[in-house]
């Protein structure tokens, strides 16, 4: 088969380093990529959010299968104009992207239909969310920018002045750009928090392990929301019969509303929990795989991805199941100083040949945010690289994936060490 990925980050390096194994493999792309994607596949000049030039490129190369990393070109539309030309697509199209395209959106639609979330209000107006304010009685409370937002547009403030200042840097300042025409003002939740990914192509559930991100810039969950600083999986609180009721509860009425609406969703459906003892709830959800944790998931995986996405994109899955293995997993995310903020570029990383040539084969780096320059590898964005390790046992693999972050120098990086806090 001939594939292409679309994207250039962490994730998208890891689904090729996954793909490139595949027997079934016949030639990789990837758009635009980066230079750790580049050893696996051939990374083309287009970005991902030019539907057209992919499009072309697409047919051009008669690609088989196409398999959408971010969420942007999948809110864009990218889906629907390959269908349109007869190309296969793994992602769903733009209504069903509108479950991470809109915070509002998707607020709703879990409250129709009946899906366990936290109680919210919506506000257009600065000065009528300012005043809804006064109903939290200066306690905690959830700021979520609507539209995307790279995964830094929800705030979790302990006061209303926390509280108005993210209301202001969303609708006034316009942090997030036209993200924050719309405001969803929640209650906050308590508890600890769990990634659960499924594969559909529209009827078919296949569940892959569950993980744990971790959002805050600092160790013990502390500053602003980022990307993704590290994750794990498995994640100790997701238990068997928590995941039997997350289907029953979160999934199957997820796939009912989407079939009542006409919405043929195949791609990946990340539902992010909070999970706490009196039972849990959706905290948001994604349409892809989650970036750091799809780093710790898929090196987990044991049989072929390729099967997987092509038939999940031909809706198809029928008895189709994944292999998994029994080690545990973890992804460091080694960050540029001044990230979630601003940020040097154009750092020169050291250390990554000494590390491949250590032989650890337990060991991945995935490229997130690099780039050549005067044929030297530098830094090119605020996640840098996702360091992925995995053993028998969550200690093995700590001790193997902070041995390996401590092998790779660029000046300012940037590293949280307290992954996996939480099971241990």
């Amino acid at each position: 088969m001939r594939v292409l990925i679309v994207g250039g980050g962490g994730r998208e390096h890891t689904l090729a380093w996954k793909l490139a194994q595949s027997s079934r493999l016949e030639k990789l792309y990837c758009a635009p990529g980066n230079p750790g994607i580049s050893k696996v596949a051939d990374c083309v000049d287009i970005a991902a959010d030019d539907i057209k030039k992919l499009k072309n490129f697409a047919l051009q190369e008669k690609i088989d299968l196409s398999v959408v990393g971010p969420e942007a070109p999948l809110v864009l539309g990218l889906t629907d104009a390959f269908k349109e030309s007869g190309l296969r697509v793994f992602g769903p199209d733009k209504k069903g992207a509108m479950l991470e395209g809109s915070k509002v959106w998707a607020k709703e639609k879990m409250k129709e239909w009946g899906i366990p979330s936290a109680g919210f209000a919506v506000f257009d107006n600065f000065d009528r969310a300012r005043s809804h304010l006064s109903h939290f009685y200066g306690g905690p409370v959830v700021i979520k920018a609507d539209g995307l937002a790279a995964g830094k547009g929800v705030t979790v403030a302990s006061g209303p002045a926390e509280a108005e200042q993210a209301l202001y840097d969303i609708m006034i300042e316009r942090k997030f750009g036209d993200a924050g025409s719309r405001v969803v003002i929640e209650n906050c939740l308590s508890g600890e928090e769990v990634s659960v990914l499924a594969v559909t192509d529209g009827k078919e559930l296949v569940f892959l392990p569950s993980s744990q991100d971790h959002k805050a810039i600092g160790e013990g969950d502390r500053g602003p929301n980022t990307g993704g600083m590290g994750a794990y999986s498995p994640a100790p609180i997701y238990t068997d019969d928590l995941a039997k009721k997350t289907e029953e509860q979160v999934f199957r009425p997820l796939l009912k509303g989407f079939n009542q609406m006409g919405i043929d969703f195949r791609g990946v459906i990340y539902a992010g929990l909070m999970v706490a003892k009196d039972g849990f709830n959706v905290l948001e959800f994604n349409v892809r795989f989650g970036d750091p944790e799809a780093q710790a998931l898929i090196p987990r995986m044991k049989s072929d991805l390729l099967p997987l996405l092509e038939a999940a994109a031909e809706g198809n899955l029928g008895g189709l199941q994944a292999e998994w293995k029994n080690d545990a997993a973890v992804c460091v995310v080694m960050a540029s100083r001044g990230y979630p903020g601003n940020y040097d570029k154009g750092i020169p990383i050291e250390g990554l040949d000494r590390l491949e040539q250590s032989g650890d084969r337990q060991v991945a780096v995935f490229h997130a945010g690099t780039a050549f320059k005067d044929d030297r590898l530098v830094t090119s964005g605020g996640r840098v690289l996702g360091v992925t390790a995995w053993d028998s046992d969550l200690p093995g693999a700590l001790k193997r994936v902070y041995n390996a972050c401590d092998q790779i120098k660029f000046e300012g990086c940037y590293y949280r060490r307290d992954i996996a806090h939480r099971a241990l």
